[in-house]
């Protein structure tokens, strides 16, 4: 069985976003002859610039139905998202696929075109805010390289498109198929779409931001309770205005941000170090290894140790 793939794209799309999964899709038509026909598609064909001005030659928008529709994103989704010739054709092709999907900001098409309310997705850290502040229907989860939801499957920024593009190829084709590509790819085999957008609040409070020394003092802290009524205090504001501060600067609520942070250093002790784990527990504010297992379970979709041997291997 022949599956089309559609990808959308627009003047100042991230052509990482179209290249990294267009390549997934058409190794794994390798290992599988016939698995996969690609169509890459504008509202303008013909030679579509990129952000990077390399150009990428697309087909019309097509009324045929599509197995997979998939939205690219990019600098120019601002530009493409107010365009109402676009929202109308997504809802139309997604109404007759089997699935849709988003890469990167191609998520605001999405959510523009109402496809996305009531429902989980994350788009590049650095703009899921913006995404939950627009489209206040959709449930942004800020801090996931792609999320699933029904038939919508989202993902973070450019790389991640390739992540998506895994577990779509193991959704049809198994993981067996779906690791060869990985190996061909010569990246990581990242299944669990719970894994982190890993160094997000890293980037977030390197760049000058409101909570940039906040988040840094933190990080000094871990193993020490971090609740909303200390980080207010830190941070000279009442709890309620520190709260919806924070949410509002980076994405995330103060005992996520703390949590995520929690698990970033965890992480990295677990696969750099020979620490005990219930040591790393306690260091990084966990206190409890169980209670630990079950935070690397929901952020990484594996428990410490097996994150240690993947290390190791």
């Amino acid at each position: 069985m022949t599956r089309t793939l559609g990808v959308l794209i627009f003047p100042d799309f991230q052509i990482l976003d179209v290249a990294g999964p267009v390549a997934a899709f058409e190794i794994a038509a390798r290992y599988v002859p016939g698995a996969y026909e690609i169509k890459v598609m504008a509202c303008e064909p013909g030679p579509v610039a990129s952000s990077s001005r390399v150009l990428m030659i697309a087909e019309p928008l097509t009324d045929a139905p599509l197995d997979t529709l998939m939205i690219a994103g990019g600098d120019g989704s601002r530009a493409a998202v107010l365009c109402a010739r676009t929202a109308e054709w997504i809802s139309e092709a997604s109404a007759n696929a089997r699935r849709t999907a988003s890469v990167c900001s191609g998520a605001f098409l999405l959510a523009r075109a109402g496809l996305l309310d009531g429902r989980r997705a994350t788009t590049h850290w650095d703009r899921c805010a913006d995404l939950a502040r627009r489209y206040r229907k959709v449930r942004v989860e800020p801090d996931r390289i792609f999320v699933r939801d029904g038939d919508f499957w989202t993902s973070a920024g450019i790389t991640a498109g390739i992540d998506l593009a895994l577990a779509l190829i193991a959704d049809d084709l198994g993981e067996d198929i779906a690791r060869a590509v990985a190996r061909q790819l010569v990246v990581y085999y990242r299944r669990p779409g719970g894994q982190s957008q890993f160094s997000a609040l890293i980037e977030m409070g390197g760049r000058g931001g409101r909570f940039a020394t906040l988040l840094d003092w933190m990080r000094e802290r871990l193993s020490e309770p971090l609740g909303v009524e200390k980080l207010a205090d830190k941070a000279a504001m009442s709890p309620r205005h520190f709260a919806r501060a924070f949410a509002a600067e980076t994405g995330m609520t103060p005992a996520k941000a703390v949590e995520r942070l929690r698990l970033e250093t965890a992480r990295e002790r677990v696969e750099n170090t020979t620490d005990p784990i219930d040591r790393v527990a306690e260091f990084t504010g966990f206190g409890d290894p169980e209670r630990m297992r079950r935070a690397f379970l929901r952020a990484f979709g594996q428990p410490p140790q097996a994150l240690r041997r993947a290390a190791r291997a």
